[in-house]
């Protein structure tokens, strides 16, 4: 029985569709990045960042990109905090894990009445809309002339459909995810105890 869902949704730029490693994508929508590869799609249900692979060329990749790499701030995972908190206050759909990191975000949460993609594709409006707010959206000095930012999230998710069993697997795996990459634990108040 699906109980929740882990789900991971990377910032503009944090994990290309044509990743040598693997990658969710079907296809590389531009022709500046197809000239890297075609798509990489994997089905992959753990992590395949430890993958060897060319790092110059994936580094050339980022910088053919027609926005910067995004790399969150303190102040905008802040910001992505309260956008996360807003939504799910108003959703009511539980969170119980979150880690926010520079170029990626983990959650995991409840089973929503709608397909999780909606939920993702929700969460990352609203904290857009806080981004704006505040001022810091990270690709703020790409504002259009009709005053609209590119989007600072990579389209999609990665995301694994969890029984009960999974969970607390799942909501270990999120809390360590900042101690892995030499950060500090974090403990954001929008976050619940599961079920």
């Amino acid at each position: 029985m699906i109980v929740g869902y882990h789900v991971i949704f990377g910032m503009y730029g944090f994990w290309l569709p044509n990743d040598p490693r693997g990658s969710w994508s079907d296809f590389v929508g531009s022709w500046e990045l197809f000239r890297f590869g075609r798509a990489t799609k994997t089905d992959e249900r753990r992590s395949v960042a430890w993958r060897k692979h060319n790092h110059r060329q994936r580094a050339a990749a980022k910088r053919s990109l027609k926005h910067p790499t995004v790399v969150l701030s303190d102040a905008q995972a802040e910001a992505v905090a309260a956008g996360f908190s807003h939504y799910f206050a108003k959703s009511g759909v539980d969170i119980w894990a979150c880690a926010i990191m520079p170029g990626h975000v983990h959650l995991v949460v409840g089973r929503a009445k709608y397909a999780v993609e909606n939920l993702v594709i929700q969460v990352k409006g609203d904290t857009t809309q806080e981004l704006v707010k505040r001022g810091i959206h990270p690709l703020r000095e790409s504002t259009d002339a009709k005053g609209r930012v590119p989007k600072c999230f990579a389209r999609g998710e990665w995301k694994v459909f969890l029984d009960p069993e999974d969970v607390p697997r799942a909501i270990r795996y999120v809390e360590e995810n900042p101690l892995k990459e030499g950060r500090e634990a974090q403990d954001w108040e929008f976050v619940q105890p599961s079920c």
